[in-house]
């Protein structure tokens, strides 16, 4: 794009002058829109580009949800993300633009069922992410799948509190095209977040031809249909997570190969280049 980047030299708040007169001005977090919403008319129509629900419990709730009634025109990444800010804070006039995944660096070759039945987990220490439901259904799925193996990776090493099992193959901080391969490796991905944002591990594993199993959260409402390219379980129901486990390791594969081109197709619905020009007519139309 060539854009010119500014760094800025001082802390919050962003004001006039630290900005040219545009025709759009768009925050991308709750703080950066209190900043917005002081703006004055020539730096542009103001937009929220929302990307999650940022009421954190490091946060201060109440003044980071306070972001969600600012008179900023709304940008979404998820279909939930429209309808927490319609129900919780009454604005029914918002834009989803989902994000895509790049399948330059994320694909795979057709394939059959691993010889080993193989669970795919991204590790996060983070107790959001869900990991410890994922290893209780891992858990229970193994009553009924004894030799399957679990693949992982993650920013930072297990640690004692949130521990993998112990024949585990874990990957510290690998690289974007590792991090396909060990997609491509697996027979099923698992995703057991409480919450997400938008969830792109899931869209990259089904880019790389993976069926999923995940909690309703971010994106897998949206991407997710059950025996068709994966499963839905509700969050922390790691009984119903097992259950989509067990169905997908069970395959055989000419029906297993079935999942695993419809994760594949979903995915190829949508670009990038679909999300730029979404995103453009959103601002357009706004």
């Amino acid at each position: 794009m060539k854009a010119k980047w500014i760094a800025l030299d001082h802390p919050d708040p962003v004001t006039d002058h630290d900005l040219p007169d545009a025709d759009v001005v768009i925050a991308t977090w709750w703080e950066t829109a209190f900043s917005v919403s002081r703006l004055s008319p020539t730096k542009g129509q103001k937009f929220y580009f929302v990307q999650h629900h940022e009421v954190h419990e490091a946060l201060p709730n109440h003044i980071s949800a306070g972001s969600y009634h600012l008179p900023l025109k709304k940008i979404t990444i998820a279909r939930w993300l429209s309808d927490t800010m319609a129900h919780t804070y009454g604005d029914t006039d918002t834009i989803v633009v989902p994000n895509s995944v790049d399948q330059s660096l994320f694909h795979a070759k057709e394939r059959g069922r691993q010889a080993n039945p193989t669970i795919g987990l991204m590790y996060s220490p983070v107790a959001f992410k869900g990991v410890d439901t994922a290893l209780r259904a891992i858990e229970h799925a193994r009553k009924s799948v004894p030799d399957v193996h679990l693949v992982a990776f993650g920013a930072s090493p297990p640690g004692k509190q949130l521990g993998l099992p112990p024949e585990t193959e874990f990957h510290l901080a690998p690289k974007q095209e590792e991090i396909r391969n060990i997609y491509a490796s697996c027979d099923v991905f698992l995703a057991a977040s409480r919450v997400e944002g938008f969830g792109l591990p899931i869209l990259e594993a089904m880019a790389c031809r993976t069926p999923v199993v995940a909690t309703r959260t971010g994106c897998a409402p949206d991407v997710i249909v059950n025996g068709v390219n994966g499963y839905l379980a509700d969050v922390e129901d790691w009984e119903l997570l097992a259950e989509g486990l067990i169905k997908v390791l069970s395959l055989d594969d000419a029906l297993w190969r079935t999942l695993s081109q419809s994760a594949l197709e979903q995915v190829e619905q949508y670009s990038w280049d679909d999300a730029t020009k979404l995103f453009e007519a959103a601002l357009l139309e706004g």
